[in-house]
């Protein structure tokens, strides 16, 4: 990557752009608002950035107008991507059998646009959100080859900022769908009310029979904000979901989950489930308005099945919102056959790519539809809302 001590400064058409680290941004008093409406603000970016590093360099672009006011603040880091990661079996086994000889075959040097944990959002709102997309439009691939990335991704965007981004996908980038989260409305008092006005008759007998397994199993739930003093019983049973993940992308770490609970007590819930004393399960969840969001969990698979873990702390996480005021759940992607058995609808997520070569790009645009992830998982062509992983809104 390029040094980034000294700032590179790019002119737009309305202002300028340039790259500072964080300690530069120290200086910049609109970082500190940054994302001040988003559950995961600038306290969030700075918790990845020093806990979550897997060869991540990280950075941020300021963007300025022409009268020197800074109007927003851009994370972004640069890695060397897998091009074929997510795009099924079949693409990817192919692919494996090449890297025993060639180990960076279809991977290339990226710069990413976004949360290296997380979804992507742009700073602000409105018409503030427009220009902000429009100078990095204009900057995005400059810079990209200063740093030698050839490959520019804006990573992981919530499809309500397709307009904003327009400048992007009608013009040299292209947009496919990364894996959509899911949400629930709940609408309802009780985890009760939701079953009998929501779910299918099987769904809900089929429910009631796993419940029935654990009634006996005693098993107790606490939530709390901070999760330090028991972050060396827990976080093995993050690494055993983590180790089962078809995709793996960030690695979360044990001081990542400390300092959430820590540095950002307002946004965080952590639920744990015991039985007889010893941790089981828990699910690290965030705060956000009348939204809980479920961002990732830990089981101990020895008696996950036996026990419908993810069932049982699904329904007790599902009912504490409820009683807490909360009106959406929010969940990450994969697990979908459960999920549309449970009602929930997508949360589209999207890619924006390009290469800064223009004979390669053209390629690209091409290729692209076809490695995308959400074409080899069947079950999401199931879901009712699922033309929106495509479609323009």
């Amino acid at each position: 990557m390029n040094d980034v001590s000294t700032p590179t400064r790019l002119a737009t058409s309305d202002g300028s752009v340039y790259v500072a680290t964080r300690q530069q941004l120290e200086q910049v008093p609109a970082w500190s608002r940054a994302f001040a409406r988003q559950r995961k603000d600038r306290r969030y970016y700075e918790i990845v950035e020093d806990t979550i590093r897997q060869g991540f360099d990280y950075a941020y672009f300021v963007l300025e107008d022409r009268s020197g006011t800074v109007r927003g603040v851009q994370p972004f880091f640069i890695l060397r991507q897998d091009l074929l990661q997510g795009s099924g079996p079949r693409i990817s086994g192919a692919a494996s059998r090449v890297r025993r000889w060639f180990p960076r075959f279809l991977t290339m040097r990226t710069l990413m646009v976004g949360c290296a944990a997380g979804e992507g959002h742009l700073d602000h709102e409105g018409e503030r959100q427009s220009w902000i997309a429009t100078q990095l439009h204009e900057a995005l691939a400059r810079y990209a080859r200063q740093a030698r990335a050839p490959m520019v991704v804006l990573k992981e965007f919530p499809s309500v900022y397709r307009e904003a981004l327009a400048p992007f996908s009608s013009n040299g980038y292209t947009r496919v769908p990364s894996l959509p989260g899911i949400r629930l409305h709940l609408p309802y008092k009780n985890f009760e009310e939701y079953m009998t006005k929501a779910l299918s008759k099987a769904t809900r007998k089929d429910l009631r029979r796993k419940f029935r397994d654990t009634e006996d199993a005693q098993i107790t739930m606490e939530v709390m904000h901070d999760i330090t003093p028991m972050i060396d019983e827990l976080y093995p049973l993050y690494l055993q979901v983590f180790e089962r993940s078809e995709l793996q992308f960030e690695k979360l770490t044990k001081e990542y989950l400390c300092r959430l609970g820590q540095e950002m007590p307002d946004k965080m819930r952590f639920f744990v489930w015991r039985q007889a004393g010893r941790a089981i399960a828990f699910s690290v969840c965030m705060i956000n308005g009348d939204e809980i969001h479920d961002e990732y969990v830990g089981l101990d698979y020895s008696i996950a099945l036996d026990l419908h873990l993810y069932f049982m702390t699904l329904r007790d996480v599902l009912e504490w919102a409820m009683q807490n005021g909360c009106k959406w759940y929010y969940s990450t992607s994969m697990g979908y056959d459960p999920k549309l058995r449970l009602k929930c609808e997508l949360h589209p997520y999207d890619l924006y790519v390009t290469h800064t070569t223009a004979p390669i790009n053209f390629v690209l645009r091409r290729v692209l539809p076809w490695l995308e992830p959400t074409r080899s998982d069947q079950t999401l062509q199931k879901f009712p809302n699922y033309a929106e992983v495509w479609g323009s809104k």
